[in-house]
């Protein structure tokens, strides 16, 4: 265990950093007693306790929304005790199309419910996890020749395979990690610390004023401030990193929407701290997909990994990368990944929980539809 046994006197609340290493659970949960505790300090409290990051503990909240069901349904004067019904919906039909999740031809509760205890959502995140290991290239597309592959390394005589064969291929007992992805609770700390399992930071709150930041094209050259980019229509911000995999295998849905959406709101790449460098939090799955990075100390190093980036992802948004002091992933408490939606008044419409958990393109574009909806009647 990391924290050493510190005297059992009252200690005052330690900040979020290598403070906390000095005390123990207790102690920590005894000094933030009446309080409220930073999200670093309760994830450092998982890591110290030997969790795990499964997405159940920590700093791993759902998405923050103004958006809802009911808020919908009193939009169009319905009854939010009911299906808003396609007849009820005024708005735009691709809109209504896109927000209705399960193609019932009516909105429900159901179809804008993204938190971990929708049956759907569970199944997705499994689902991913299967992708990911199917998906032999890191690019977040599979191919019929990755699958075939795939099946064959399993197979080797060639013959059918078996569930249990399959099963255990796909998802091996243990932990839900790949085999050589788990980290130890040295390494979870030290990720802890360096901000590459998370910022530090919260990042700004529902409804908040959008924090400023400066970012540089990934040519190094043209820059981009955010405010210059806010008031015009709804801006989406979309934070990630190339070491993360479940980034890479989520961001063509990014591009996905940005396709549908284009044309509506304005889209914002910003390139952050990397997740799973060489020297630190080591996944074996990237190794296999061929991405084996070190965390870059200069910005020059940091170019050099993004222009990687894409090349191997193809991003279409306009693409910006964060500098060596990380300040807009920690201003918006972005590292590893994460997504906002900010309105034409430069506030914080939607926040999805922090990477890679929380990182849900499609529950980013039913908030966006939503501002759309509601920011079309003052416009």
């Amino acid at each position: 265990m990391a924290a050493s046994q510190a005297d059992e006197a009252p200690i005052e609340p330690p900040a979020a950093g290598p403070e906390l290493l000095k005390y123990t659970p207790e102690q920590i949960e005894q000094a933030y007693a009446g309080r409220r505790m930073p999200e670093a300090v309760s994830m450092y409290l998982v890591i110290a306790r030997g969790g795990q990051l499964d997405g159940s503990g920590g700093w791993f909240h759902p998405a923050a929304s103004r958006f809802s069901f009911e808020r919908l349904a009193k939009h169009f004067e319905a009854d939010p005790a009911q299906p808003l019904t396609k007849a009820q919906f005024t708005g735009h039909e691709r809109i209504f199309e896109q927000l209705d999740r399960d193609h019932d031809g009516s909105l429900t509760q159901f179809d804008l419910d993204w938190s971990d205890s929708n049956p759907w959502v569970r199944q997705s995140y499994m689902v991913n996890r299967i992708f990911r290991r199917l998906e032999a290239d890191g690019d977040g597309q599979l191919t019929s020749e990755e699958l075939t592959a795939w099946f064959d390394k399993l197979s080797q005589s060639g013959g059918p395979i078996r569930f249990e064969q399959f099963r255990d291929a796909l998802v091996p007992p243990g932990s839900g990690f790949s085999p050589g992805d788990m980290p130890s609770q040295e390494m979870l700390i030290r990720g802890f610390l360096a901000g590459e399992i998370g910022s530090l930071q919260e990042g700004p709150g529902l409804e908040e004023a959008a924090p400023d930041f400066t970012v540089r094209a990934i040519s190094g050259k043209e820059t981009v401030r955010l405010s210059e980019r806010l008031g015009r229509r709804p801006l989406v911000l979309v934070f990630g990193n190339f070491t993360c995999g479940p980034f890479r295998s989520m961001y063509p849905t990014v591009e996905a929407v940005w396709n549908r959406q284009k044309e509506h709101a304005d889209f914002l790449f910003v390139y952050v701290r990397e997740a799973h460098p060489t020297d630190g939090w080591v996944m074996k799955s990237n190794e296999k997909a061929g991405v084996v990075i070190a965390q870059p100390q200069t910005f020059a190093q940091r170019q050099q990994v993004a222009e990687q980036c894409v090349a191997k992802l193809k991003p279409s948004i306009p693409f910006y990368v964060d500098d060596m002091e990380d300040t807009a992933g920690n201003l918006w408490s972005a590292m590893p990944a994460r997504l906002y939606v900010i309105d034409s008044q430069g506030k914080v419409a939607w926040k999805s929980g922090r990477g890679p958990f929380g990182f849900k393109p499609e529950e980013m574009e039913q908030a966006l539809l939503m501002l759309q909806l509601e920011e079309s009647d003052v416009q």
